[in-house]
């Protein structure tokens, strides 16, 4: 028999992710602050659910993405929160990325009522959300883990349980680290090529199959050359994550410096009203500064 699930948190990738559970035939309950983002969802037939707390009545496994911290810390803990009705022996799993530390308080608070949690950030964006292909980077218990797996797997492809509460936080951190720099030097290496009198499709086209080759050379790479910002991640929400990151990388007491300058194109992106785009647009600000399209 399969388990009862709830969904909360119905943006592009909770909505995508929801809808291929209902895909599989799970029974499904969802939850989003907006009313219109569960209408889809009902008509295929989710149970929508007036609070988290109502919800987590009815749910073996409770899903969570939404935006921020504080918006995960208010959906769980909160009056109207997951902790107030889940059933002891349930889990909590959330997508959201946010603070591998408050994540451990959380599954903390959790933990005194009997109930389990993952966290499960993902990459991938939303056409891996549509596809159930994504990234997904679990913290928590490994028994737990295992017991949520199969369901992990209509969501996405590449899963891999990273260690103990807050681990799956941690290492979204390090993939955000590693997309914000390759970003930057993608669109460095473009704007060299540019003013060399260089083709920069070219340029990319031989990188591909180079060591310099990468997911985001390739899907990013080309969104700069055709100039196709409709966002598959976009720059404001990728600055949350780098905020999260900062944070982070300040409790611990270390520096990461190449990540702070790539973080000054991000933020400087969003304060171009930019903020609403793909991060690839950060192609833009090395164009400025070359005084002409490339």
């Amino acid at each position: 028999m399969k388990p009862n699930i709830g969904y909360i948190g119905l943006g592009v990738m909770g909505h995508a992710c929801a809808n291929n559970l209902l895909k599989a035939d799970y029974p499904l309950w969802v939850y989003a602050r907006r009313s219109e983002q569960m209408q889809q969802l009902m008509q295929a037939g989710a149970q929508a659910c007036n609070t988290p707390q109502a919800l987590a009545k009815h749910c073996d496994l409770i899903f969570t993405n939404v935006s921020d911290t504080e918006d995960v810390r208010e959906v769980i803990l909160g009056e109207q929160g997951i902790i107030h009705g889940a059933q002891t022996g349930s889990t909590v799993i959330d997508m959201s990325t946010i603070s591998p530390s408050v994540t451990r308080q959380i599954a903390s608070a959790l933990a005194q009522k009997k109930i389990n949690m993952l966290d499960a950030p993902v990459s991938g964006g939303s056409q891996g959300a549509i596809d159930g292909t994504l990234s997904i980077m679990v913290g928590g218990k490994a028994d737990v883990f295992q017991q949520a797996l199969v369901v992990l797997q209509v969501m996405g492809k590449n899963i891999v349980h990273i260690g103990d509460h807050g681990a799956g936080q941690v290492s979204k951190a390090c993939n955000q680290v590693v997309i914000t720099q390759t970003l930057a030097a993608i669109a460095e290496a473009f704007a060299l090529a540019v003013a060399s009198g260089v083709d920069r499709a070219k340029v990319r086209q031989a990188l591909l199959g180079g060591s310099a080759g990468s997911r985001i050379l390739e899907v990013q790479g080309q969104r700069m050359l055709t100039y196709n910002f409709t966002p598959g991640f976009k720059a404001k929400l990728h600055q949350k994550d780098l905020c999260i990151v900062r944070q982070f990388a300040d409790e611990l007491a270390i520096e990461l410096p190449g990540t702070k300058m790539a973080t000054t194109y991000i933020n400087a992106l969003v304060e171009a009203g930019m903020g609403e785009e793909d991060s690839s647009a950060i192609v833009t600000l090395f164009e400025q500064r070359l005084g002409e399209r490339f």
